[in-house]
């Protein structure tokens, strides 16, 4: 699948299927040739990834080929034991959690999961229900009970809007996980793996150090929720993602974010693979730093680097000043 700003990459594949198929592949003319498209595909792709608008990143970050938090796990960790339900309404699809080995250290692991194929149901689309909450914060508490590390996978465009969430208290949901994240007595790292919206992200989100892919975005709003509301016109999204400043690069920048971690050439979605080692070394390194510092000066850390988020000064004029 190739996205809209991709035609130049597609028709260098066309021609490479063009010539496999009418060639024959021992002729050393040929080989070269393919060679040749593969150089200028690769020198492609780095051009384009590198130069992508705030707009693209975010059709980067919702591409259906996307690594899912399901296949990161497979990849990065050696066991994954699942657990299911919220002890209090049901299970949601849409929360993938439960005990894993990172690189033989005990973890407990919670991500978002959309799915794959043919998409049925709100939950297949990431749509986290408040008892995907409830169950997400009931498995990152067993991480503050055994004292083992907390990893949050976000790739979510937001909780679900609908009645029936409203229902079963999605409000409240996600605030619990809030103020819990906050002054959970164990390491929480985060990790916005692609779609970042809203509520739903952050309430993933309240950690010790949150990192994000290269091509992911992290918003307060849907760029075509944003353009519905501000202009009436949804079909301005591209515009509304410019101004929201979703990027990892913006998040970086405004100090939302402690880390990008880089997507091999062309996006996550071209190498499982790379990408889930970018992902593990970034785990590994900020691991490593949160075990070597005591639990109360981490969670006043945590508090602070919230706390600081959204500050602005005000410049007086000199002839308002006092004194």
């Amino acid at each position: 699948m190739y996205l809209d700003f991709e035609g130049r990459l597609e028709e260098i594949d066309r021609e490479i299927e063009r010539i496999v198929q009418t060639a024959s592949p021992d002729e050393e003319d040929v080989l070269e040739r393919i060679r040749e498209l593969e150089r200028r595909k690769e020198e492609l792709l780095k051009e384009i990834y590198s130069n992508l608008t705030p707009w693209q990143k975010v059709l980067v970050a919702r591409h259906p080929n996307r690594p899912k938090t399901s296949d990161f796990i497979k990849l990065i960790c050696s066991d994954f034991i699942e657990l299911r339900g919220d002890r209090f309404f049901g299970d949601d699809p849409a929360i993938l959690g439960g005990l894993a080995i990172f690189e033989g250290r005990p973890v407990v692991l919670v991500g978002v999961q959309k799915a794959t194929g043919v998409r049925r149901t709100y939950s297949d689309h990431g749509l986290v229900f408040p008892e995907g909450y409830r169950k997400a914060l009931r498995i990152m508490k067993l991480g503050e009970k055994f004292h083992k590390p907390v990893i949050c996978l976000i790739d979510v465009p937001g909780a679900f809007p609908g009645p029936e969430a409203e229902q079963r208290g999605i409000s409240r949901a996600i605030a619990m996980n809030l103020m819990s994240m906050a002054f959970m007595r164990t390491r929480i790292i985060s990790v916005i793996t692609g779609e970042g919206g809203s509520g739903g992200a952050i309430a993933l989100a309240v950690a010790d150090r949150v990192l994000m892919f290269e091509h992911a975005y992290y918003s307060v709003i849907l760029p075509e929720g944003c353009a519905s509301i501000i202009w009436r016109d949804e079909g301005r999204a591209a515009e509304a993602a410019e101004a929201l400043k979703l990027t990892a690069q913006d998040a970086l920048r405004l100090g939302v974010i402690d880390e990008i971690i880089p997507e091999p050439v062309g996006g996550a979605h071209r190498d499982y693979e790379g990408a889930a080692a970018n992902l593990a070394d970034a785990i590994r390194r900020n691991l490593s730093d949160l075990e070597a510092m005591d639990m109360d000066t981490l969670l006043e850390m945590r508090y602070m680097k919230f706390r600081r988020m959204g500050q602005f000064a005000v410049a007086i004029p000199e002839k308002e000043r006092i004194g």
